[in-house]
């Protein structure tokens, strides 16, 4: 080999190894830029996702006044005057009395039946009740059921199980408590899911863990889920939406997600599906577990 070849091979080599080393810098560079911007991004989806219930909830505050227009300043009401919470009987009945199962005694229903009647009454389509933020959760179709036959205003719910097709909880509306027109305006109505409820993508949190006193972690604790905990969207009866980022934002601070117990209002006690709203300004959000975690 002579030596002007062995100079283009040293060269050739030399070239070889600034380039490898050039794409070393550019590898590092990429990780570094992307360990910068995923969490940016993400929390840019998360801004929006929050945007975008805030919306919904608008929406469905415009159209709960024209409902009241409509039926005498009632706020929805699924089944009957003495109804109670439960499963509703038969989504695809003809008529309000098999579906809510009223020919049997006081009839039940879930708590999304009574959002349904937006649905069936006032035209709200059922993405309205859609939060991006909770995974699996989708769009209420028909169809998918293989119901062909009936239209959105022929049913009573949203399909057998609601709670995968409803993100949001509304005010208990059975019992002595429920709304009315004219309670205070700082009253909740509609808000993201209680936390100390399952729902379909997360287990009911622990309560033991939620303190309106404590750290800020404590607080955030009493927060949706949905949200990262960092806090749920509200529509208020003003027809204010607001993101709140702590669970007692109610009347006199009081916690949306649970009732008076005769301790702090600002804590109160956890829902189960016979809890009641101490009194008027008692706000207590609920919304449907699971069909395989009802009891």
């Amino acid at each position: 080999m002579t030596k002007l070849s062995k100079c283009r091979i040293v060269k050739e080599i030399e070239k070889r190894a600034f380039t490898l080393a050039d794409l070393l810098v550019v590898i590092a560079t990429m990780v570094l830029l992307m360990s910068v911007l995923i969490p940016a991004l993400d929390r840019l989806r998360q801004r929006a996702f929050r945007i975008n219930c805030g919306t919904n909830l608008s929406q469905i505050g415009r159209v709960m006044y024209d409902y009241l227009d409509d039926y005498g300043n009632n706020f929805p009401r699924a089944g009957g005057p003495n109804s109670r919470w439960g499963r509703t009987p038969n989504w695809l009945a003809n008529d309000v009395s098999d579906a809510f199962g009223l020919k049997q005694g006081d009839g039940r229903a879930t708590i999304s039946a009574n959002l349904y009647l937006l649905v069936r009454f006032e035209d709200v389509a059922p993405k309205s009740f859609i939060c991006k933020a909770e995974p699996g959760i989708r769009e209420f179709k028909p169809s998918k059921y293989g119901i062909r036959d009936k239209e959105l205003s022929d049913l009573w719910d949203f399909g057998p199980d609601p709670s995968m097709h409803c993100s949001y909880s509304y005010h208990l509306p059975y019992g002595e408590h429920s709304l009315a027109i004219s309670n205070l305006p700082g009253m909740a109505v509609v808000a993201d899911r209680n936390p100390w409820i399952k729902s379909p993508f997360a287990k009911a949190k622990d309560f033991s863990k939620f303190d309106p006193n404590g750290t800020s972690e404590q607080i955030s604790n009493g927060n949706t889920t949905a949200h990262r905990d960092d806090g749920q969207n509200v529509l208020y009866l003003d027809g204010n939406v607001a993101f709140e980022k702590k669970s007692f934002c109610g009347v006199n601070d009081d916690n949306i997600y649970t009732f008076h117990s005769g301790s702090d209002i600002r804590r109160g006690a956890p829902p189960t599906f016979t809890s009641q709203p101490a009194d008027l300004i008692d706000s207590l959000l609920v919304n449907d577990p699971p069909i395989d975690g009802r009891k």
